[in-house]
């Protein structure tokens, strides 16, 4: 069986409820990371390092010094409650004291757990690519609304995931709220039909997430890298802080 219908049409199949359950479940790897004290390297005139958007080799978004030498990526889940957990207490840190220094740049890149996540991983790039992050922080600041709307959706989700393709994923969306939510951050119902209707991208997202998974050992969210390097049981901004500052954000 390929990745996508080993990650996408198994999940399509089971309730919605299951699917979110799927969170915060990373293997452990070694991932100590060791490095001298950093410069800050000052961002492009009438910017901030964090308003400079990199689309990278592996289709994730990476935000702040292209050629920052701390590079932290993030593997996450839109429908991840410990994501979120990382975001609403960490990242507005992360961006104003370690992201705009110049020193450490932050790559998203989405793990695919279920059939909630790739509709709202397509919305989320659906517009430009400097939308991808702060689409993404809005989804997770929201993330109770936006989890509950999904919940309440019940049986119209399920009717909305056994159409087919080229209308699965704008139902599930209509179902959900998630057009609204979506809308009112800029990207118009109109948009986000034309881009959930484009059945061969949604396939190369969820592809790309299980092939990525699979050659990093991701099976879980957050996980975090630091300059290559997996870190073991880091999942809170907390628990980052101090890995980022021992790499030379100090």
């Amino acid at each position: 069986m390929t990745p996508f219908r080993r990650v996408v049409f198994a999940t399509f199949a089971a309730p919605l409820a299951l699917g979110l359950a799927a969170c915060g479940d990373t293997a452990t790897d070694e991932g100590v990371v060791e490095g001298e004290p950093v410069a800050e390297v000052p961002a492009p005139e009438g910017q901030q390092w964090a308003d400079v958007t990199t689309v990278t080799d592996l289709q994730g978004h990476m935000i702040g010094n292209p050629d920052a030498p701390i590079k932290l990526v993030e593997y996450g889940s839109l429908t991840c409650g410990t994501c979120a957990n990382f975001t609403q207490t960490g990242f507005e840190e992360l961006r104003s004291e370690y992201i705009n220094t110049g020193r450490v740049s932050f790559e998203l890149r989405p793990l695919v757990l279920n059939p909630l996540d790739l509709v709202m991983v397509n919305l989320a790039r659906c517009s430009s690519d400097e939308a991808v992050v702060p689409l993404s922080e809005q989804v997770w600041m929201n993330f109770q609304e936006v989890m509950g709307q999904a919940q309440q959706a019940g049986q119209a989700f399920e009717q909305a995931i056994g159409l087919p393709e080229e209308q699965r994923y704008v139902a599930a969306a209509e179902a959900t709220g998630l057009l609204d939510f979506f809308a009112a951050r800029g990207l118009s119902r109109d948009q986000a039909r034309t881009c959930l209707q484009d059945v061969e991208k949604v396939k190369a997202i969820a592809e790309r997430s299980a092939q990525q998974g699979e050659e990093f050992n991701v099976t879980g969210t957050p996980t975090f890298f630091v300059n290559g390097n997996k870190l073991a049981d880091v999942y809170s901004w907390e628990a980052l802080e101090p890995v980022l500052q021992r790499a030379g954000a100090r």
